[in-house]
């Protein structure tokens, strides 16, 4: 069936195109992208009025967690095992109706949802996935606690081993188990965070040497691998390794700056992540003092940090850390990264060619002849109005040039 998107603004993943455009779709793919009123003429088409509204390309999330339902959430302690399963279904549906038709996971999801999704069980986003998040012992992605328990959020299951390891030979032989449980990147820490309540975001995780042999295991599988990298030590240690995205980047210096740009590495900043955090602690969640007082004190820096890598002209892709704050609002992400800097055109091209870019995906991100018709109707024209407020605009989403 061809659907026709009639007199739309376009945002085709990199500008805004002149004039007002018919964007033409048929199985699946973008077939025509045309003046206004050249698209098709054929009655048995379906015609979608966009005189009032912008069509950009589905958003890409480049940093999700599927599994996780919110910070300070401890229903995991408490649900049945497998419940972290079935309210996936509902993040992933949030999320398309939000306006995100692509993510990569950041840890959590394993191989039966992506699977689920690719053969139609369930519906929901293209996915690549990490599997799990690895980790040094005693690091960011160690949820061993100091009472002895282990938490059970990102336990290890048939689908998703543990993701500890440390020394040379362990972080490879690690990445080798989760690249076979089905693993399209890898995730590592190199650094403390927010969330873990005995390690500081400034203090630096896995040794250069270690990210270096985990980045080479994950190439010689054609995996790429990001990195959850907050003070400056350890977000140099990640991008000399190899690494091709830190996640964060609340305290980058002018030297991981420069050596971000040298290597061509990719920033996700996920300002959502750290506001998330302090909603939920207003909000009453049962979050440790030490986790509240970590996410106000990096705010600032945080703003600071991935504005001034945007001035030095870094690579910004979008990612939002959903599953800390809540799925279907990523889009919010846009309005974050317009209000440190970047110009509308930059927020959007961040969720969409950007991202696609950093993922490897040629035919997601962009409104072109030949790419997936994963489109997102905005009401209003994006090009003369701001772009804040990007998440209360979504009108309608189409995945594979299906209605969500």
């Amino acid at each position: 069936m061809v659907t026709v998107f009639q007199n739309a603004k376009v945002f085709d993943g990199v500008r805004f195109l002149p004039g007002r455009r018919d964007v033409v779709v048929d199985g699946g793919a973008i077939v025509g992208v045309t003046e206004s009123g050249q698209g098709s003429h054929d009655a048995g088409d379906t015609y979608v009025d966009c005189t009032t509204k912008t069509l950009i390309p589905g958003v890409i999330d480049c940093h999700v967690h599927l599994t996780s339902a919110g910070a300070g959430n401890t229903s995991a302690f408490h649900d049945p095992f497998s419940l972290q399963f079935y309210n996936s279904v509902d993040h992933m549906e949030r999320t398309l109706k939000g306006g995100v038709t692509t993510v990569r996971d950041a840890g959590g999801t394993d191989l039966g949802a992506k699977v689920a999704v690719e053969t139609g069980v369930i519906r929901g986003p293209r996915l690549s996935i990490a599997v799990n998040i690895m980790s040094q012992t005693g690091g960011h992605g160690d949820f061993h606690l100091v009472s002895g328990a282990e938490s059970p959020f990102m336990a290890p299951h048939p689908g998703r081993p543990s993701g500890v390891a440390d020394g040379l030979e362990g972080v490879q032989r690690k990445v080798r188990e989760l690249l076979r449980a089905g693993a399209d990147h890898i995730k590592i820490c190199s650094t403390g965070g927010v969330l873990s309540p005995r390690d500081d975001p400034k203090h630096s995780q896995f040794t250069e040497a270690e990210i270096a042999v985990i980045v080479s295991e994950a190439s010689s599988q054609g995996a790429h691998v990001m990195s959850h990298a907050q003070g400056a030590p350890g977000i140099k240690n990640a991008v000399r390794a190899g690494v091709r995205s830190i996640e964060h980047g609340i305290y980058l210096d002018d030297e991981a700056i420069d050596l971000m740009l040298e290597h061509k590495t990719f920033l996700v900043p996920t300002l959502q992540a750290p506001q998330a955090v302090i909603k939920a602690a207003e909000a009453g969640a049962s979050l440790p003092q030490s986790v509240v007082d970590k996410a106000h004190s990096v705010i600032e820096a945080h703003y600071s940090s991935i504005s001034k890598a945007h001035e030095a002209g870094v690579k910004i892709a979008m990612g939002t850390d959903a599953g800390v704050g809540p799925h279907g609002e990523n889009l919010e992400e846009i309005s974050l990264l317009a209000g440190v800097g970047l110009s509308t055109t930059e927020a959007l091209a961040a969720g969409t060619s950007v991202a696609a870019e950093l993922l490897g995906h040629d035919s997601v991100g962009r409104i072109a002849e030949g790419a997936l018709a994963d489109l997102v109707l905005i009401d209003g024209d994006l090009s003369t109005e701001d772009v804040r407020g990007i998440e209360n605009k979504v009108s309608s989403v189409y995945l594979n040039g299906a209605l969500v």
